[in-house]
Parts: C-alpha cells; sequence; structure tokens
C-alpha cells in the first residue's frame, strides 16, 4: 500500500530524443533565416542532419512558422520551425538535405 500523497505527486516531463537521425556538429557555422516576405537574419548553424538543424539566433520565430534557410552559401532550403527556446530554433526541412551539402557543412579537410 503506496502513501496517498505520492498518488497525485507532480513530475516533470521526460526529455526523450526523437530525431529521426543523429546531429552532426558544423564546420561553416554561418546561415541565413528568412521569413516569407521579411528579411534575412543572419545566425549560426549549431548541428545538422539529413532531416533538419539547430539554430542560434534573434529572430522572434515561433513554432510553425515557415522559413528559407541559406546554408554555406546554398539555394534557399525551405523548413519549418519545430521548436524554438530563447535565442535557439530546432527546423525540420522540407525535403532531405543534398547530399554533397551534408558533406560541406561537416566534413573538415585533412
Amino acid at each position: 500500500m503506496g502513501y496517498q500523497t505520492t498518488q497525485f505527486r507532480k513530475v516533470p516531463p521526460a526529455r526523450l530524443e526523437q530525431r529521426q537521425s543523429h546531429r552532426h556538429p558544423v564546420l561553416l557555422g554561418k546561415v541565413s533565416v528568412r521569413k516569407h516576405a521579411k528579411q534575412p537574419i543572419s545566425g549560426l548553424l549549431i548541428d545538422v542532419s539529413a532531416y533538419g538543424c539547430r539554430v542560434l539566433f534573434e529572430g522572434g520565430v515561433k513554432v510553425g512558422d515557415r522559413l528559407w534557410l541559406r546554408l554555406a552559401g546554398s539555394e534557399p532550403i525551405g523548413a519549418t520551425a519545430v521548436w524554438s527556446e530563447g535565442d535557439r530554433l530546432g527546423c525540420k526541412f522540407d525535403a532531405t538535405l543534398d547530399r554533397s551539402l551534408f558533406r560541406t557543412l561537416t566534413l573538415q579537410d585533412a
């Protein structure tokens, strides 16, 4: 028999890893973020996977906002903001990131 007070104890939600693939740190960290019909804002690309990325910037983006990202001078990449905490933003790409761009962002020259 348990204590009656523990039956109603609030437990914080678990922080589970829910990404589809591993995130890789990036070497070329500049990114340009633009909302529809707005001016682009420069930021810092923290990490990237084939399906999304994490960006550090001050732009007032909300969850669900549609964005255009330019990574390492690439063509604009469509994405959706899936989470936002302060100046950090998690984005999901509309389509899987191009393999050559992914390699450019994550591989070092030997």
